[in-house]
């Protein structure tokens, strides 16, 4: 057995010395406490780094389908009133939604941009108890509604039970609707009320789309829209001047929900003008990105880029309807950020080099100190004998 011992002696790689020749020196004094003061530094600069997590970033190919886009806005305009503002959206499948209300208020706001009254998108003012029929008689409670389209009916079983429906009847026909006060339906739901009360007032719209994750559009416009003949047009309504100020401000929009560290380029996007009036235009790159955090719950959103063009009204350009347009189309690469903690064996490694590095350094320092004073020193007792 002691044979054996005295074979592993001999693998010691760290002989021991006698303290009796031991030589303890000032400067090695001074090196060593210099050299554990930053050992404890550098050892608790990277504990703080591994309490701390930090994010992982990758980029995939997006194979998801059948998805749904959720679109955030809160957009201010103000010199458009809200009764003619309107919210419309479309995609390359075909889906259209127009005059969207759903899910969306709007803030009436004066020339100082003192908030007048908040509401729920809707028209509000009273209706009229027996509507006017078609025939030419007031509602009875045991008849079915028919309103009169006011000559634009292309049946004798058509019926216009709405504003927005004798509106387009008479655009179908080319006629133009001159005034709205004799219509029936538009007194009942206090379109035009509306408009001339909110004269001169700005509005702040804001809500939320659920949209097909496809390539589409979504847009604010002055007056009321339709859709006629596979075109998108607005019915500009003739009450109003035919000339509309667009100048907006862009408070927040985001595509999914909010995680750490997104960055939303037009939040706080300001354009305004003084004469010119058309389209003004935001063609958007979004790309899907799912955010884990630390505990492993996931987010599902999206980030974007943005480029913008502003098309006028100006002879030798083509009619421009005046609005804000965005312009959305995805990216087929999707990015993943994911919190992760360093590993304990990596914290283990760090610390461990920290700390042989720096007595190994300071090792060297002090042998090139004392051997330099000794060699010094011994110079100069040459010197003296000499």
């Amino acid at each position: 057995m002691d044979k054996v011992f005295n074979k592993l002696r001999t693998l010691d790689a760290y002989p021991k010395i006698n303290e009796d020749f031991y030589s303890r020196t000032l400067s090695g004094g001074v090196i060593t406490l210099v050299s554990s003061l930053l050992t404890l530094f550098l050892f608790f600069s990277e504990f703080r780094l591994y309490l701390h997590t930090v994010t992982e970033t990758k980029l995939l190919v997006d194979t998801s389908r059948g998805e749904k886009l959720h679109i955030n806005f809160d957009v201010t305009f103000p010199y458009i009133p809200c009764s003619l503002l309107s919210v419309d959206a479309m995609d390359i499948s075909g889906e259209q939604h127009i005059d969207i209300r759903h899910d969306i208020t709007k803030k009436r706001i004066d020339a100082h941009h003192n908030v007048i009254e908040v509401r729920q998108d809707k028209i509000g003012a009273p209706k009229i108890e027996k509507p006017l029929q078609k025939h030419g008689g007031r509602l009875e409670h045991d008849e079915k509604y028919c309103g009169t389209c006011y000559g634009a009916e292309t049946s004798d079983d058509q019926c216009c039970n709405s504003c927005e429906e004798v509106r387009e009847a008479y655009k179908k026909k080319g006629w133009a609707l001159t005034n709205m006060d004799l219509i029936d339906q538009c007194q009942r739901e206090g379109f035009v009320q509306k408009v001339k009360e909110e004269d001169g007032e700005g509005c702040n719209i804001y809500g939320s789309l659920d949209v097909n994750k496809v390539a589409g559009n979504f847009h604010f416009s002055p007056g009321k829209s339709f859709h006629h003949s596979n075109f998108h047009l607005q019915d500009l309504i003739s009450i109003q001047n035919d000339i509309y100020n667009i100048s907006h401000k862009i408070n927040r929009l985001s595509f999914g929900d909010y995680f750490p560290g997104a960055v939303n380029p037009l939040d706080g996007v300001r354009w305004a003008h003084d004469k010119q009036y058309g389209m003004y235009q935001y063609f958007l790159k979004v790309v899907p990105t799912i955010y884990t955090d630390i505990r492993g719950r996931a987010v599902k959103s999206n980030q974007y880029s943005v480029t913008e063009h502003f098309r006028t009204n100006e002879v030798g350009h083509p009619q421009a309807f005046p609005g804000v347009f965005f312009f959305y189309d995805f990216s087929p690469i999707k990015v993943t950020f994911k919190e992760e903690h360093i590993s304990f064996l990596h914290f283990m490694t760090n610390v461990c080099a920290i700390v042989g590095g720096i007595f190994t350094v300071a090792g060297i320092v002090d042998s090139f100190v004392y051997y330099g004073h000794r060699a010094i020193k011994k110079k100069r007792q040459l010197g003296k004998f000499s």
